[in-house]
């Protein structure tokens, strides 16, 4: 009989070499997957995670690992930072929808003004409509002792449903001939996040994510701000006899990880989508939870590990368009790697035990 023991201590080397074994492991499985749909498993992995990088048409598809990879780092950075504080932000998805919103608000609101201080003003207004949007349950957290990851989970609905109304109502292009979405800002020359380097996939989104990994190793590892989320991470009773203030770290916590998916969202926005639609959302916000849990919830592990989630959509793409494989596949595949990860992850807090049946 197998029986889970606890690690005394838990495996150093083992939390490292977890996310190799994972990714792996995900590798062998969703070849079977494939395989059962009648693809040809080593086609499949190979056009995935090599085609992009190595393969004929890589020129296109290495620009899209930055465009893609942006906004999963943004908003995994600042999913981590409450994570390891054991505080659980689920909605970053309706965060990241929200923080689109108000800062395409601002340039259409501003249409058709050609001005200097219209991106920047989009980009305060993002970051400010994520953040107020994760105050909701964090306040009600504070307040009434509410589970964030309910609330924050049921807001991303609410989100869904207002972006609806925004691109069938009150941001429809006038000149949009009825369908549904607003104006494209990537043909409004103040508002367009454009690339810093043509033909890189580097435009201001990438920049923040990589500016937001430093910042948030230096608070992490420098500040005692850092120190606090990792005490109240891993002794909460110790936390507060140390002094540290839960509802403050609840709403920190919370509201910075709103704004990061916020900036997210204005930057995709302005950027590679380029307008308010009701597709506008693509699970960015969710995928960042496994690019959190991939990168082990330090912020440079997070970058490595935005980039491989972001191969993952490329590659996807590549293997639905040549293999014609189906869109549900592809994320079941993603999904397997959260999912071998943490059972992975297992092993480094547990050991297998072969255990004799007693007899009865």
């Amino acid at each position: 009989m197998l029986r889970l023991e606890k690690r005394p201590q838990p495996s150093r080397t083992l939390s490292y070499v977890t996310p190799v074994l994972a990714v792996l492991i995900t590798m062998v499985a969703g070849g079977l997957l494939f395989a059962l749909l009648g693809k040809d498993p080593v086609a499949a992995i190979r056009t995935i995670f090599w085609d992009p990088l190595f393969g004929e048409f890589s020129f296109y598809y290495r620009p899209q690992l930055l465009v893609k990879g942006g906004p999963l780092i943004l908003i995994a950075l600042g999913l981590s930072l409450g994570f390891r504080a054991g505080i659980w932000n689920i909605g970053a998805e309706g965060q990241y929808i929200m923080g689109a919103i108000t800062g395409a608000g601002v340039a259409l609101a501003l249409y058709p003004l050609e001005a200097w201080w219209i991106f920047p003003a989009m980009i305060i207004a993002g970051a400010l409509g994520g953040w107020a949007w994760a105050m909701i349950p964090a306040l009600l957290k504070v307040r009434f002792g509410t589970n964030e990851i309910l609330v924050s989970l049921m807001l991303v609905y609410v989100a869904e449903q207002f972006l609806a109304s925004m691109a069938l109502g009150l941001m429809k292009n006038p000149e949009g001939f009825g369908f549904p979405g607003s104006r494209n800002l990537q043909q409004y020359a103040s508002a367009h996040n454009a690339e810093i380097i043509a033909d890189t996939g580097m435009h201001w989104g990438v920049a923040a994510a990589f500016i937001a990994a430093i910042m948030a190793y230096v608070m992490m590892n420098r500040h005692i701000l850092g120190y606090q989320i990792r005490l109240t991470g891993e002794a909460p009773r110790a936390a507060r006899f140390s002094g540290v203030k839960p509802a403050r770290l609840v709403l920190f916590c919370m509201g910075t990880a709103g704004a990061l998916a916020g900036l997210a969202g204005v930057f995709e926005v302005s950027g590679p989508s380029g307008q308010i639609s009701t597709g506008f959302n693509v699970g960015y916000g969710f995928t960042a939870i496994i690019v959190a849990f991939l990168g082990r919830l330090h912020p440079f592990g997070i970058v490595l590990a935005g980039l491989l989630m972001a191969l993952t959509y490329i590659g996807g793409e590549a293997a639905q368009s040549t293999m014609q494989l189906p869109g549900a596949a592809i994320q079941v595949f993603q999904g397997m790697l959260l999912f071998f990860l943490l059972a992975v992850d297992m092993l480094t807090n547990y050991r297998v035990r072969f255990v004799a049946r007693e007899a009865v």
